[in-house]
């Protein structure tokens, strides 16, 4: 059974907190610790802030770190580069619904809408790049993202949370090595890679501080910064302030994750752990993956009897809504580290289960176990399950 919506209850733009007027309180909050930021300092030139996001969670990454930053929404310019996935437009669509409510200018561009799209929109956004005085990005590692690094001027430079490719971008950064996601198989030395390697080379260097140059990492994920980056945490304060506490069920909700779309996992051994980890901890609920296949969502409903939850928002703001299960388990990904920040104090416990070399496919990337084994090991407020044993298959 799906249940297209996502969570019960009321829109998000209605769900936030107002003031008396009911208008949708704006950024001016101070920093966690209550003292001013002087070591984080606003653009002072005419441009202001233009952020460049590509998924729904790349856009509340944005918002947080624009609440913790504590500086003018005016002042923030929010690019969706938007995908063709119907999925995550939808969630970005309702997540800029919300920047605006805000305060913040949301720019919409179709940028993959057609051959001639790139053109127009790089073509587009070159006055905002050249007037910017400081770039924020979601994805470090996209190649449009790069492209558009090469054309700004801005010598302050903000790099929000794209889940937990970030571990993977500070890691590459402090080891010189290029940026390439961690699921990507082979040497990466294709014959698109080498044309486009002069492009990602001079983002890498864009990304690197340096003379008056200012990297800053704004992230939730455990990373250690390279020498000259600064790496804010982002403890989901906006999202805490804006929606719950939620309601609770006695229940066990499963979050899904996008492994088997991406390479990484075989399907049938990630449906058999999601069978074992549904009959061991009582779950009935599915949270899918905006990425995940609907041939593979259709297994998890029909032959394990779960409800598939489709979120129209990032899982964080759902659960932060509410009703949400008592006990939410997750294989590693994103969610291990962001849900305990996002559901502190509500009484949630979040699992994580490692994932079993055995289901890994044969040609997925040789840092896969590596990648993830680290997400699981580094999920300090997560607790730790062992992998499911997966059942053998029949013939």
């Amino acid at each position: 059974m799906n249940s297209p919506a996502g969570q019960p209850g009321p829109r998000p733009e209605a769900a936030g907190p107002r003031d008396s007027a009911g208008a949708a309180r704006r950024f001016r909050a101070p920093s966690r610790d209550g003292a001013k930021r002087a070591e984080r300092p606003g653009p002072t030139g005419p441009g202001g802030t233009l952020a460049f996001v590509e998924s729904p969670v790349q856009l509340l990454n944005v918002l947080e770190w624009a609440y913790a930053d504590g500086g003018d929404p005016e002042a923030l310019t929010v690019v969706v580069l938007s995908p063709h996935d119907p999925m995550t437009r939808g969630q970005l669509r309702r997540m800029a619904e919300l920047a605006r409510d805000e305060g913040i200018t949301v720019r919409w561009e179709e940028a993959r809408g057609g051959a001639g799209a790139p053109l127009k929109t790089i073509g587009g956004l070159r006055g905002p790049l050249r007037r910017a005085d400081r770039i924020v990005i979601g994805d470090p590692f996209s190649r449009y993202v790069q492209l558009l690094l090469m054309l700004t001027r801005a010598q302050d430079l903000v790099v929000v949370d794209d889940g937990t490719a970030t571990m993977e971008f500070v890691s590459q950064l402090a080891s010189g090595e290029p940026l390439v996601r961690w699921h990507r198989r082979g040497t990466g030395r294709g014959a698109r890679e080498m044309v486009f390697a002069p492009v990602s080379a001079t983002a890498r260097r864009r990304l690197t501080p340096g003379g008056n140059r200012r990297v800053e990492v704004f992230s939730s994920m455990p990373v250690e910064p390279p020498a000259g980056v600064t790496v804010t945490a982002n403890s989901f304060a906006w999202t805490r302030d804006r929606f719950g506490p939620p309601t609770l069920t006695r229940g066990t909700d499963l979050v899904g994750t996008s492994l088997v779309e991406t390479g990484v996992v075989d399907l049938e051994r990630y449906l058999e752990a999601v069978a074992s980890l549904a009959r061991t901890y009582g779950a009935t609920r599915y949270f899918a993956h905006r990425r995940e296949s609907a041939e593979k969502l259709h297994r998890v409903a029909g032959e394990i009897g779960l409800e598939i939850v489709r979120p129209d928002l990032p899982l964080e703001l759902i659960a932060r809504r509410g009703p949400i299960g008592h006990t939410i388990v997750s294989f590693p990904s994103t969610v291990v580290h962001t849900l305990p920040l996002a559901l502190a104090g509500t009484g949630v416990k979040v699992a994580v289960c490692d994932v079993d070399p055995a289901w890994l496919r044969s040609d997925a990337s040789p840092r896969a176990q590596g990648f993830l084994s680290g997400v699981t090991g580094t999920a300090r407020d997560a607790h730790r399950l062992q992998s499911m044993p997966a059942a053998t298959p029949t013939s």
